[in-house]
């Protein structure tokens, strides 16, 4: 018994090694990964260097390496860390449990809100520029990225079709395309020129993707007047038929 209760002490005490480890790793993945997405926010992709993150974070340019390998390494984790910050925050949003139209136009509003309030947005879009530019290597995770944020915007309105609050007319697959080519527009802009106000093309987005994708309903007939039917409808009247030509007389 005794044996036993050592053996259980000894194993509880190398899970609370293994789970320090593991929180200590993870801490340090975290720390080196804001530390690079700051960089790229404030100086660019060139400057993001293994020297450069490890003296802005802290940590030694051997554990940069041995974390990231190589700059595929470094955008993959940047990729994945921002997404999962997007996804928290669209959780917490309960954004999934809108009606479809309701549920995209939410997430374009908050997608802009946060490109404004939060630089670190800008990062992916600098490093974006780069792999395009220079390597088509990279650009295959960008576009792999962006296939799924298009799914969930294709997911919403495809679920606004069957709500009937987007209109049944649209093609959801070039729709969705549409809206995430918008956002990538103004993302890239909003490097251009930092200075831009984001609040006022995010009104004017989303009052125009309202109006563009909802369904169209008729109009109802002012009150007491009976909706139009083919029976009471007016027809055009008909066109008067010419009267006949008298033929000249005959000269004797």
């Amino acid at each position: 018994m005794q044996y036993s209760h050592k053996a259980a002490n000894h194993e509880r005490a190398a899970l609370q090694g293994r789970r320090t480890q593991a929180k200590r790793r993870n801490e340090s993945e975290r720390s080196l990964v804001k530390a690079a997405i700051d960089i790229i926010s404030e100086e660019g992709v060139a400057t993001a260097t293994f020297d450069m993150i490890a003296r802005r974070s802290g940590y030694s340019r051997g554990l940069v390496g041995q974390r990231f390998g190589s700059k595929q390494g470094l955008i993959d984790a940047v990729i994945a860390y921002l997404q999962a910050k997007q996804d928290a925050a669209a959780s917490d949003r309960r954004i999934d449990e809108l009606p479809g139209l309701k549920a995209l136009l939410t997430y374009v509003d908050f997608y802009l809100k946060e490109l404004a309030d939060e630089r670190e947005g800008l990062a992916y879009f600098r490093l974006l520029s780069s792999a395009v530019a220079d390597n088509l290597a990279l650009a295959a995770t960008f576009a792999a990225t962006h296939a799924v944020a298009r799914s969930r915007l294709e997911a919403w309105v495809r679920r606004g079709q069957r709500e009937g609050n987007v209109g049944a007319d649209l093609d959801p697959i070039s729709t969705a395309m549409m809206t995430g080519s918008l956002l990538l527009g103004v993302s890239i802009q909003l490097l251009v020129d930092p200075s831009m106000e984001v609040a006022p093309v995010s009104a004017a987005i989303g009052s125009t993707l309202k109006s563009a994708f909802a369904a169209k309903r008729r109009r109802s007939p002012p009150e007491g007047v009976a909706p139009a039917t083919p029976s009471t409808r007016r027809r055009p009247p008909k066109p008067r038929s010419a009267p006949p030509r008298r033929r000249a007389p005959r000269s004797s």
